[in-house]
């Protein structure tokens, strides 16, 4: 059993759940916050302010076995940095490599890196889906600096004894969700006439109990080592049924107006608002087949019982 982990990103969506669940399962769990006054009340607390290449771990790197490395610049639609390239390094290339070469100096045995799907691209074609076979296409800055972060955490791997996991989830949702699927859970909650009745695209979804989960297991699991992985709820839904199944979630009468998504495409394109219909009705699978296979991981939850969870909020 790991004697004490370090998870970054704590006070965020998914560094919470990470946290509760390691507790549960008997773990002893360091959390490395911004600042102060953010403390989760399970776990053993540090401030370290800014994440990036100056930033100073040794005295919360004491005693750990295994990283989790959640903190980072997330993505956003549409990012007011004037060059968010540097911006996304700064965090996520130079923070996350800077942890990591203190990590593997300080004899810590793992780093489980939680990247993002947006290593391999934005978009499948049909039938398609991506794998961790696939050559890297990042395609903003975001995506990049992911996709930098890798290649330095498997140099770091090579040239010490640190192992290395790499996790890149797909859009996660769950209780507390925010940002486009919070937009779209507060429409199908009102009743909203939504025109994406004609949207049978494929997407790839996580839960928040399946990633974390998943996390989890990578923790602890030994074939985990130096790997790299997809992961999903095992179950794609086009942008319709998800819609469908947001509304039964949440006991509501769905509206969904069957407007062809080419119109869509046209009239955003139009607005300026290209990427947002691509994110709702253009393709996004993962083969989770090796996860399953190399780790004997299931997802826990089904599809019906995240979305149940996200809409009780």
């Amino acid at each position: 059993m790991t004697k004490r982990l370090l998870i970054t990103g704590t006070t965020g969506f998914v560094g919470k759940a990470v946290c509760k669940q390691a507790v549960h399962y008997g773990l002893s769990v360091k959390g490395a916050l911004h600042k102060s006054g953010e403390v989760p009340s399970c776990i053993e607390s540090l401030v370290v302010g800014e994440i990036n290449g100056l930033t100073g771990w040794g005295n919360v790197l004491r005693d750990v076995n295994v990283v989790v490395h959640l903190a980072s610049r997330v993505h956003v639609m549409e990012d007011t940095e004037a060059d968010p390239l540097t911006a996304f390094r700064a965090v996520n290339v130079e923070g996350t490599l800077n942890l990591a070469r203190q990590a593997a100096a300080a004899e810590v045995k793992r780093f489980v890196f939680i990247s993002s799907v947006k290593v391999n691209g934005e978009s499948t074609q049909p039938g398609r889906a991506f794998t961790e076979a696939d050559v890297p296409n990042p395609q903003d800055a975001y995506g990049q600096s992911k996709h930098e972060a890798e290649q330095g955490l498997r140099q770091l791997s090579a040239d010490t004894d640190m192992e290395v996991v790499i996790i890149r989830p797909p859009l996660v949702y769950g209780p507390g969700v925010k940002a486009n699927f919070a937009a779209l859970m507060r429409a199908v909650q009102r009743g909203w006439p939504l025109p994406l009745g004609m949207a049978h695209n494929q997407r790839s979804l996580v839960a928040l109990d399946n990633l974390v989960d998943f996390i989890v297991t990578c923790i602890t699991h030994p074939q985990a080592a130096n790997q790299t992985f997809l992961v999903s709820d095992g179950q794609d839904l086009s942008t319709t049924e998800l819609v469908r199944g947001m509304a039964q979630a949440a006991g509501v009468p769905v509206r969904l107006v069957p407007v062809p998504v080419w119109v869509l495409q046209t009239g955003a394109l139009l607005l300026g608002k290209g990427d947002v219909v691509q994110r709702l009705c253009g393709n996004l699978q993962v083969d989770i087949s090796k996860a399953r296979s190399l780790l004997g991981w299931v997802p826990p939850a089904s599809v019906e019982e995240g979305l149940r969870r996200t809409m009780a909020v």
